[in-house]
């Protein structure tokens, strides 16, 4: 079985990422949730820190980060500020077709500039009748001579309009179910346009839309795989790409008990701090044993990424995600109650940490869909 312990290494990056982050990602979060737009300020500020490069290999331009170390890096940005955690997020998950199943010729080229945040890419799998179902998607992708022609709505895509990489899959042949799915790596100058974008409850931030294809042209080149082998990349990045959302989940939990904790001990009533009611304590107590228990089983699942030798991954991984979102929405509920009025209100932001915790039950695969996930593994 995988284990691990955080290296004096890992313990002083977390605290070089918490610095970073309480000095220039948390004290912009409110107006970026206000605004809705995407933090431009704050995705350059990562970028100084070279912080896109951790989940891409040395040889194509990235620091080659385990994925313990890069847990930690989501962690800490969530725990600012949900939306710009998931700008470091998106192109990772939009680039582990290519490191893992891609042509050497297709990471030379689009890997480096990843690595440097010159590039940004999305991950586009679900549609507006496939979510969950992912083998009932309609978008075509038809071979014609040495390019394929790709045809299709793709929705709910993270980094809609601006990423200018899009990783998409297509069904190259529409008879055959989930055997009958690609993957193609589509750059946004080749036709891709944007439709809707949402007004979403939280990661207000983070740009959510819907990508249109309307006879695309793609060269054969830019497929990832072999053809009919798309479902399978979809579902083993998905399994690599859950843990990550579940330090995002962890982060944000976090930050609600800090400030949680925060508030009680500056918090005055009956000529006395809140934070001496043991009631209150006990909520408190609750909130941060439920957090780190998370934290544990999302960092051995990110270890389990790097070192899988009896295949645990799909299993723990579904664990991971399930556990930390679940424990992200209920340490937040609690801390808008600990907080009381204030907690309901846009001056604190544990207000903020409740609704973006919402989403991490839902995207990636819901919570409902991990659970299935468990089952089927434990149940063979």
């Amino acid at each position: 079985m995988t284990t691990f312990a955080l290296t004096p290494e890992q313990r002083e990056f977390r605290a070089v990422m918490r610095q970073f982050c309480e000095d220039k990602i948390a004290p912009r979060a409110a107006e970026v949730d206000r605004a809705a737009d995407f933090p431009w300020d704050s995705y350059h500020d990562c970028v100084s820190m070279e912080l896109p490069a951790l989940g891409i290999p040395v040889d194509y331009g990235g620091s080659g980060a385990d994925h313990v170390t890069q847990a930690i890096m989501v962690e800490e940005l969530a725990r600012g500020c949900a939306s710009t955690c998931l700008t470091m997020l998106i192109s990772k998950l939009g680039m582990i077709p290519v490191m893992r199943w891609g042509s050497e010729e297709l990471k030379g080229r689009y890997l480096p500039g990843v690595a440097s945040g010159e590039r940004q890419a999305s991950y586009c799998l679900s549609e507006p009748d496939a979510g969950s179902d992912v083998a009932a998607m309609r978008t075509r992708a038809v071979r014609d001579g040495d390019s394929y022609v790709l045809t299709g709505t793709k929705y709910w895509i993270t980094n809609a309009g601006i990423s200018d990489t899009y990783t998409i899959f297509a069904k190259t042949d529409p008879q055959a179910g989930h055997r009958g799915i690609s993957c193609f790596l589509v750059e946004r100058d080749w036709g891709v346009r944007v439709g809707k974008l949402e007004e979403k409850l939280g990661v207000r931030g983070s740009p959510t839309g819907e990508i249109l294809l309307d006879e695309v042209r793609v060269p054969a080149s830019n497929r990832i795989g072999e053809e009919g082998q798309g479902f399978y990349i979809a579902m083993g990045t998905l399994d690599r790409s859950r843990p990550t959302i579940g330090a995002q989940a962890v982060g944000i939990a976090q930050g609600a008990v800090d400030h949680a904790a925060a508030y009680l001990k500056s918090r005055q009533q009956f000529g006395r701090p809140i934070a001496e009611f043991q009631g209150l304590q006990f909520m408190l107590a609750d909130m941060a044993m439920k957090t780190e228990a998370a934290r544990t089983l999302v960092y051995r699942a990110c270890a389990l990424v790097d070192d899988d030798p009896l295949g645990e991954l799909t299993l723990v991984g579904a664990m991971a995600k399930c556990v930390a979102s679940d424990t992200a929405m209920q340490v937040a509920v609690d801390a808008v109650q600990l907080l009381g009025g204030y907690g309901y209100t846009k001056d604190f932001p544990v207000e903020r940490y409740l609704r973006d915790a919402k989403i991490t039950q839902i995207y990636e695969g819901t919570n409902q869909i991990q659970r299935v996930v468990i089952a089927k593994r434990l149940l063979g």
